[in-house]
């Protein structure tokens, strides 16, 4: 695959940046450049949000029937799958993660969201309201929030802005997309999909650049609405800069999974299946599993299982069939994972396997990290209380199972957790208690494009996904006809 070339989508066409500035994107498994980028200036936000409220009350779009709107979305996921292949190279060459899950995960995903909610553009609907006001009619009209600012991260890129995209266009918006600097290439091919898809000019707009471009669309008063996916840093940022216009805003932040092994529990099965929620993506992942609870009788054999695992792994680059964890997206991350590493042997963890890059061969070009296990553990480490995303897995020993939601919910996250027992009672208690917005029992950790996702307390606001993301791109218009 040559070296891409990208522009930016204003209006329906492709352009240059307003000042010609352009940026590189790096493959994290060789270090070697994968595509130049138009790097968006505040002239070309503005130009972008122009256009974007021009689409929005245009009769192309505004027009359109809902039967029309779902066939155009329905049309999008063919086309994904069409190109399937070489999407997923692309995401692996721009992010690192390892080809199947690229495939299986990233781009499967992505048609399956434009396609779920192909299904919903004809069932968003209005209800008559019975009022007290005589020979009164009350209806009401879900409407399009208007226009849409969707940012995105570096960890799914595709996936996510799918999972975006396809809930504001269902619901009639018109939006501008700006993808994380380190990971756009599979955005833009999206973007290009959704133009050959037939999509009317200005109805999506795509912004390469950095946290500048973010801001200076949060800030907008052009902009009704912000859909973000990131740090909880920088969703606190979103909250404050947009208070000018009282902007729209949805949120998926940060998270510090905890995945509970109760003493029933199948351990070879917790063990292989909380490696993989652990280190999907090379950790990378909001909702890994971050910090393990394991019964003190059986948190050696856990420790020891998992410890072998980990270290049994296959690393190496996304393109690799047998790569089973990848590299980490940049070098400052890599550099970030190992500060955590090592604070944590200095706080007293337990290194048992890994903690230090991998540079055997020509890994030592890429971001790999070995895979990380500790033990001797406590809830007030930094370890256990800081989102690494990374390879790093802390093993937490308990002794009272009454403990454990207390412990579980001592955190200032609340995106996802997981439950490993063989008990229907346990699961369900524990479901409930834990202040967590996805609940995953004996399962991996991925969203589905028909359930809810978005976390409490620091992990967000809104839910995306499912019918719940007809809420979040959509006001509600209330209509009083009187008849008298």
């Amino acid at each position: 695959m040559d070296e891409l070339q990208t522009h930016l989508f204003i209006g329906g066409t492709w352009t240059k940046a307003s000042d010609g500035a352009e940026f590189s994107t790096l493959d994290p498994a060789t270090g070697q450049r994968v595509g130049v980028c138009a790097q968006a200036t505040a002239a070309d936000v503005d130009l972008a949000v122009d256009a974007a409220r021009e689409a929005l009350t245009a009769p192309d779009w505004a027009g359109l029937t809902a039967a029309a709107r779902a066939r155009l979305l329905w049309r999008v996921a063919d086309l994904i799958e069409e190109q399937a292949d070489e999407l997923a190279e692309l995401e692996t060459r721009d992010q690192g993660q390892p080809l199947g899950i690229a495939h299986g995960v990233s781009v499967t995903t992505a048609a399956e969201h434009f396609r779920y909610y192909a299904g919903w553009c004809t069932k968003i609907e209005g209800a008559v309201t019975p009022v007290s006001f005589p020979d009164t009619l009350h209806y009401t009209r879900r409407e399009p929030v208007g226009v849409c600012a969707l940012i995105t991260p570096w960890n799914f890129p595709l996936m996510i802005a799918a999972w975006k995209l396809a809930p504001a266009l269902a619901c009639g918006n018109a939006v501008i997309i700006k993808p994380a600097e380190q990971t756009p290439l599979t955005t833009v091919r999206l973007v290009e999909i959704l133009e050959r898809a037939g999509l009317p000019a200005g109805v999506v707009n795509l912004l390469t650049g950095g946290p500048d471009v973010g801001r200076a669309l949060v800030e907008h008063p052009g902009v009704d609405k912000v859909s973000f996916t990131g740090s909880t840093e920088v969703g606190r940022e979103i909250v404050r800069a947009s208070a000018g216009n009282l902007k729209r805003v949805t949120l998926e932040l940060g998270g510090k999974a905890p995945s509970v092994i109760a003493a029933d529990a199948d351990i070879d099965a917790a063990v292989a299946g909380n490696l993989q929620g652990a280190l999907l993506n090379s950790g990378q992942v909001c909702a890994a599993y971050t910090r393990f609870y394991v019964d003190r009788r059986r948190v050696d054999e856990f420790t020891e299982k998992l410890a072998r695992a980990a270290a049994g792994l296959r690393i190496g680059p996304g393109l690799d069939p047998a790569t089973q964890v990848g590299p980490v997206v940049t070098s400052h991350h890599l550099a970030e994972i190992d500060r955590h590493v090592r604070r944590a042997v200095a706080d007293g963890a337990q290194l048992v396997t890994g903690g230090e890059r991998a540079v055997t061969g020509d890994l030592e070009r890429g971001n790999f990290y070995r895979p990380t296990v500790f033990a001797g553990v406590s809830d007030d480490m930094a370890l256990v209380r800081e989102e690494i995303f990374g390879p790093v897995l802390p093993v937490l020993a308990y002794d009272d199972p009454q403990e454990l939601a207390v412990r579980a919910n001592d955190t200032d996250y609340g995106l996802a957790a997981a439950i490993w027992t063989k008990d229907l009672s346990t699961a369900h208690r524990l479901a409930a208690d834990i202040r967590a917005g996805a609940i995953f029992v004996n399962m991996l950790p991925i969203p589905d494009s028909a359930a809810p996702w978005g976390g409490f307390k620091t992990s967000g606001w809104g839910r995306e996904m499912g019918k719940y993301a007809l809420d979040v791109y959509t006001e509600v218009k209330g209509v009083w006809m009187h008849m008298g």
